[in-house]
């Protein structure tokens, strides 16, 4: 049997393994409506996604006035709470992280979310036991810096070539570039298929299906 390419698989959260996309950019959008700000549009929500939270009201918003980003980010978080209960998990994604954790792959989390938000959706889709390590935004320096990679990699004692971060976002696959990890793209979150081919992603999988195919062949 060949050996595989990959002993450490990263996960993007939100629009990756999460469907939850749709979400985050209406409670970006809310926020802004609740304190009278220009409201954001749908791809610029969505362009942000995968950001530290504060980074990402910055982003979206770099117009206003910075006082209004702490309150940006409570009425976020206020709208996102109220929803997050309901987010499910992509098809597909339960029976995909199972086979690779019986193949023997470490599994681990990068995420924009904070610790609380991310334990919360972990608790909720029952996937605490699943990942070896997470990472999330509030704890390191947010994507694209290649910290968190740099991160899990130490903290699971693994090497970052043979490792690969799979995200629906230029965030995330700049991340892996800055790493020196392979970056594998999903087509079915936040950015639009152009932005992630032109961060030159080894593969780049239209559904989960496709994913779970690709890593099943090559990874």
């Amino acid at each position: 049997m060949a050996r595989k390419q990959f002993d450490l698989i990263v996960f993007d959260w939100d629009g990756t393994l999460m469907d939850s996309t749709s979400t985050i950019v209406k409670c970006i959008q809310a926020a802004a409506k609740d304190l009278g700000l220009p409201i954001p549009a749908d791809h610029a929500a969505a362009h942000v996604i995968g950001l530290g939270l504060a980074e990402a009201m910055q982003a979206v918003m770099p117009d206003i006035e910075p006082k209004y980003y702490p309150r940006m980010v409570e009425r976020y978080r206020y709208h996102y709470l109220s929803h997050d209960h309901e987010l499910t998990l992509f098809d597909g994604v339960r029976e995909m992280l199972d086979e690779l954790s019986q193949q023997a792959y470490f599994l681990a989390v990068a995420t924009g979310k904070s610790r609380v938000g991310l334990n919360r959706a972990l608790n909720a889709t029952r996937l605490l036991s699943m990942f070896d390590a997470t990472r999330c935004a509030d704890e390191t320096f947010s994507k694209p810096h290649p910290a968190m990679l740099q991160e899990l990699t130490r903290e699971l004692g693994q090497d970052l070539r043979r490792t690969a971060m799979i995200g629906d976002t230029s965030h995330d696959l700049l991340m892996a570039n800055n790493a020196g990890a392979a970056g594998i793209a999903v087509q079915y979150g936040a950015h639009p298929p152009e932005q992630l081919a032109a961060c030159q992603p080894v593969y780049s999988a239209a559904s989960v299906a496709e994913l779970r195919d690709w890593l099943n062949e090559h990874a």
